[in-house]
C-alpha cells in the first residue's frame, strides 16, 4: 500500500526519493542523492558532519551508492503509481556534476523522467552539466548553480575542486538559451559584496535567486546580516527578480514580506 505524506508530494517509506528537511528542505520538496563524497573540496561544506564521513575521504571524490539505480527505480515506481509528478533535485550530499564519472547522474535523471517525475540539478560543476542538457524540458525541469563569487582566486580558495565561476555562469547561460528555468543559490554567502555582484552579473539569464548566509565559520558571527538582507532585497526588487530569503535571514524581513517557499521551477 502506498501512503502519501501530509505534504502531498512525497511518499512514506521512500528513502531514495525523499522530502529533505531543515535547510535542505528550503531548496526542494523532493531530492535524491546518487553519491557519497564529492571532490569539489569546498572548505565550508557541512555534509561530512551530517553524513558522518571523514572529510578527507569525502573530499577524495564521489562514489556511486550501492545498487542505487535499482533502489531509485523502486521508489520512482511508487511515485508513478501514486500519480505524483514533482520535481526531484539532485543532489544535497554531493554534486551531480562532480569531477569524477557522472554516468549515474544521467541514468538517475532518465529513471526519474521515465516514471513521470520532473528533474532539477543543483551543481558547482559548470559546463560538465552540458552533457545532459538534452534531458531537460522547459515545461518541467530546472537547472541551478551555487555561486559564491565571480573571482577565480576566491573560488579556488574556498571550492578548489569546483568549476570556476565563469564556467558555472556559462552553463547557466546555455540552459537559459535552451528555455530551461534557471536559478542560483547564493548560499553560502562568504562575502556580502561578492554575492551582490553575482546578481548584477547573472540576472539577465537567471529566473530565481535563493539567498542564505554562511554557517559554522567565524564570519557567521561578524557579518551584518541585516544590512546584507536589505541590500540584497533592494537589488533583487529593483531588477524585478524572483527570490526566496532563507530562514536564517528571514528575521530581517519586513512584516508580511512576500517570500514564498515554493514557486514553479519551470517555464
Amino acid at each position: 500500500m502506498i501512503t502519501i505524506n501530509p505534504d502531498g508530494v512525497s511518499i512514506a517509506g521512500c528513502s531514495y526519493i525523499y522530502p529533505p528537511k531543515g535547510q535542505a528542505g528550503e531548496y526542494s520538496a523532493l531530492a535524491a542523492n546518487p553519491y557519497r563524497g564529492c571532490g569539489h573540496k569546498c572548505a565550508y561544506c557541512y555534509v561530512p558532519l551530517i553524513t558522518k564521513q571523514d572529510r578527507g575521504e569525502f573530499n577524495a571524490g564521489a562514489i556511486d551508492r550501492d545498487d542505487y539505480l535499482i533502489k531509485l527505480r523502486k521508489d520512482a515506481r511508487k511515485y508513478q503509481e501514486a500519480k505524483l509528478t514533482g520535481q526531484v533535485m539532485i543532489s544535497f550530499t554531493s554534486d551531480p556534476y562532480h569531477p569524477g564519472d557522472t554516468t549515474l547522474t544521467r541514468k538517475s535523471f532518465e529513471t526519474l523522467i521515465e516514471h513521470g517525475l520532473a528533474i532539477c540539478a543543483l551543481t558547482k560543476g559548470g559546463t560538465r552539466a552540458l552533457r545532459d542538457i538534452s534531458l531537460f524540458r522547459p515545461d518541467r525541469d530546472a537547472f541551478a548553480s551555487t555561486l559564491t563569487s565571480l573571482d577565480d582566486r576566491f573560488s579556488q580558495k574556498w571550492e578548489s575542486g569546483a568549476a570556476l565561476p565563469g564556467d558555472r555562469i556559462a552553463a547557466l547561460k546555455a540552459f537559459h538559451e535552451r528555455g530551461i528555468f534557471t536559478w542560483v543559490s547564493l548560499e553560502p554567502t562568504i562575502d556580502v559584496n561578492a554575492s551582490l555582484a553575482i546578481v548584477d552579473a547573472t540576472h539577465e539569464f537567471v529566473d530565481l535567486y535563493k539567498v542564505g548566509r554562511v554557517n559554522y565559520l567565524p564570519i557567521t558571527r561578524t557579518t551584518d546580516w541585516a544590512e546584507y538582507t536589505h541590500r540584497m532585497i533592494y537589488k533583487l526588487q529593483s531588477l524585478g527578480k524572483a527570490h526566496y530569503i532563507k530562514k536564517d535571514l528571514q528575521g530581517y524581513l519586513e512584516p508580511g514580506y512576500h517570500n514564498p517557499l515554493r514557486v514553479p521551477q519551470h517555464h
